[in-house]
């Protein structure tokens, strides 16, 4: 599916109120779902008790840690869980983006394609990976490039469905940018899809937020027919 595809085919998704937010909660996450608690363990705890427990599953699974290439497994996917792939639960972990003045008073919108991420379902904990394409009118700041690709990382290293990341993605960039005019795009691959059960390969799912100035459709138009030219 082509992210114009995409983008016609979603249903439209409530754009962000200020209003909504909890100053408390938003440092952790808007909606990905989180224990009152689960700050309360530091890292190299939380990956000491994980190491335990998954070792405890790859002996279930009948494997036998004593093997070289198994004995330090449980170790590392601890560490790995914790410090990589599901970093962005951890609210320290959240990118700090410095604005800059828009001394250029540019008045057009800016795209960030193709950003490569990966994330996991948090349905089976197997990969989602693909690609995003953001897009803004400033506000009046603008913003590094590299901190456009750092947020869609950070909400991508949960445990996620796409339609949730996609619409972080979306509030994380007005929060930060000061502009309701933010535009999201996703496409990805689901290995829940294509590893399991139905075990199709081919598709992909497509997911889009617009607000602000990207409701109007020529903009939108604009937009989608720059993230699906020929490179």
């Amino acid at each position: 599916m082509s992210s114009k595809e995409a983008a016609a085919k979603i249903r439209p998704i409530k754009p962000f109120d200020p209003s909504d937010l909890d100053e408390e909660h938003i440092l952790t996450s808007w909606d990905t779902p989180m224990r009152t608690d689960a700050f309360e363990l530091s890292d190299d705890e939380k990956i000491d008790k994980i190491e335990k427990h998954f070792r405890d599953i790859m002996i279930t699974l009948g494997l036998d840690l004593t093997d070289d290439s198994l004995s330090g497994t449980p170790r590392r996917v601890a560490k790995m869980f914790v410090k990589e792939v599901f970093s962005g639960l951890n609210p320290k972990n959240r990118p700090i983006a410095r604005l800059f003045e828009n001394k250029y008073n540019y008045d057009q919108m800016l795209v960030e394609k193709d950003i490569t991420f990966y994330s996991h379902c948090e349905h089976h904990f197997v990969p989602i990976y693909g690609k995003a394409h953001v897009a803004y009118f400033s506000g009046g700041k603008v913003i590094g490039l590299s901190k456009i690709n750092r947020i869609v990382q950070y909400y991508a290293k949960r445990p996620q469905v796409q339609e949730r990341l996609t619409v972080q993605i979306g509030r994380e960039l007005e929060r930060v940018l000061h502009t309701e005019s933010v535009a999201v795009v996703m496409d990805a691959n689901h290995m829940c899809v294509a590893s399991r059960g139905v075990g199709d390969t081919n598709s992909k799912t497509g997911t889009a937020y617009f607000n602000g100035k990207f409701k109007d459709e020529n903009v939108k138009r604009e937009f989608l027919n720059y993230i699906n030219a020929s490179k």
